[in-house]
């Protein structure tokens, strides 16, 4: 009778321990989902930054250009060439970031 009950009890452990490696099993594959997914939404803040900024430098050139005074008429063309470097700039910064 004291070896079934031992044999029972060894049963009901290796069962529990069973069941624990599982649980185990399974939390360690989402932390590592939730650790991928935390470096790809830290990626998408670190891109959104970047963008803010950009934008932030865009307004800020828009604003000196709209600052300048005519002195000869050629007011349009000054501001088509800061338009022109700013699009070069911002492709640039693209494939930077790449």
């Amino acid at each position: 009778m004291n070896q079934e009950l031992l044999k029972s009890n060894l049963s009901g452990l290796e069962r529990k321990i069973l069941v624990l490696v599982n649980e185990h099993k399974k939390l360690k594959a989402e932390i590592n989902s939730l650790k991928t997914e935390n470096q790809e939404l830290r990626t998408g803040i670190h891109s959104r930054d970047e963008q803010m900024l950009n934008f932030k430098n865009q307004i800020k050139i828009s604003k000196i250009v709209d600052n300048i005074s005519p002195e000869d008429g050629s007011v349009s063309e000054l501001k088509r060439k800061v338009d022109e470097y700013i699009l070069e700039i911002d492709k640039c910064i693209a494939y930077l970031s790449r």
